[in-house]
């Protein structure tokens, strides 16, 4: 009896090649169903989060933030912090106004990039 293998045509991979996730599998009813524990998947609910709830250009207060976080998730302050580490939201140095952050000069076609 001889084994036949399987040709390089029939064999199957042995993982499916990953799609990215969309950001509405994190949310049930509109509301965030947990935080993600993986960076990269946190940081994809980041930069979500940064787009849909913060206009470029204005100013907010720490209260707007947090009522802009709480209304996707009970823990504003640990979102608020993720999202300042991340660079996605700006703080002045005595905490009393928040910005979203603009597109990094360097991303800028024709801008040197910062020294």
């Amino acid at each position: 009896m001889s084994q036949k293998t399987p040709s390089p045509q029939t064999a199957k991979p042995a993982t499916e090649p990953s799609t990215p996730r969309s950001v509405a599998d994190l949310f049930s009813g509109g509301r965030l169903t947990a935080i993600p524990r993986k960076a990269a998947r946190r940081e994809q609910l980041l930069a979500h989060l940064a787009e849909t709830l913060f206009v470029q250009d204005r100013a907010y207060t720490e209260p707007e933030v947090n009522d802009a976080l709480r209304t996707v998730h009970e823990d504003c302050s640990a979102l608020r912090r993720y999202l300042i580490t991340s660079g996605l939201l700006t703080r002045t140095r005595d905490g009393g106004s928040y910005r979203r952050a603009g597109v990094p000069d360097s991303a800028i076609p024709g801008t040197p990039p910062a020294a």
